[in-house]
């Protein structure tokens, strides 16, 4: 695959997570793995342009006031420096290739089943995630998060969607900063240890960019709730598919 090619879709993954509070990441494991790419270059680049692209969809979130300190921040307690001691966990590729499956249909199944009971479902919701049991999932998911190299927000939407901890738009806003605090810090550490990257990253980056900055306008102000659920539940599936077909 060339370079203009994985730069469009690196654009189109970004582009349609960010509609729906993620910033792709699943999405760029399955670009880099139909490209060829091993785990070793798979890895830093998903935690590189999932920063970037979450760095964008939360300040859209703040903007729009979607993002409330409160909802996101018991993740972070532990989450943040659990995100630093998976993102040093090297799994085995086929290891990382079978868990990555499991996560996306997972999650891929769950959205969908949900899907057409949304307006229900958002409106029995909690108004913002119990305290104790958020802190003790942010830290189970940040260690995840880094060892995956896919941030954490995919497991906290998977959480929250599920328990009904918030309303479906407020998810995606809590769910996008947990992949600001989980992926920043695990790349950083991986960088440390591992400095090198490809040196395609930076017109990747540009795409990635371009594309969340799309998806973010278009899934804060047009976006209804079901739809977000549908269209993430195809994308993790699609993402599945492709790595199980390797």
């Amino acid at each position: 695959m060339n370079d203009l090619l994985l730069c469009l879709g690196f654009f189109l993954v970004a582009l349609l997570f960010a509609c729906v509070g993620q910033a792709g990441a699943p999405g760029y494991v399955g670009v880099m793995s139909f490209a060829g790419f091993g785990p070793g270059a798979i890895k830093p680049v998903a935690l590189a342009l999932t920063v970037l692209v979450s760095a964008i969809g939360v300040v859209r979130f703040v903007q729009t006031g979607l993002l409330k300190t409160r909802d996101w921040y018991p993740f972070a307690l532990l989450g943040l420096p659990a995100s630093v001691i998976g993102g040093l966990i090297t799994l085995p590729p086929e290891t990382f290739r079978i868990v990555m499956i499991a996560i996306l249909l997972v999650a891929s199944f769950q959205l969908a089943r949900s899907a057409g009971r949304t307006a229900a479902l958002d409106q029995a919701a909690l108004t913002e995630p119990p305290l104790l049991p958020a802190i003790f999932a942010g830290g189970v998911i940040g260690l995840m998060a880094g060892a995956t190299g896919i941030g954490g927000g995919l497991f906290i939407a998977m959480l929250m969607l599920a328990l009904g901890w918030a309303p479906t738009k407020q998810v995606a806003a809590v769910a996008q900063a947990s992949n600001l605090f989980t992926a920043a810090p695990a790349f950083a550490a991986l960088w440390f240890t591992h400095p090198a990257l490809p040196p395609q990253l930076p017109w990747w980056a540009v795409a990635a960019a371009l594309g969340g900055l799309l998806g973010a306008w278009f899934g804060t102000k047009h976006l209804p709730a079901k739809t977000l659920r549908q269209i993430l539940a195809a994308i993790l599936l699609a993402s599945a598919v492709r790595l199980a077909l390797g």
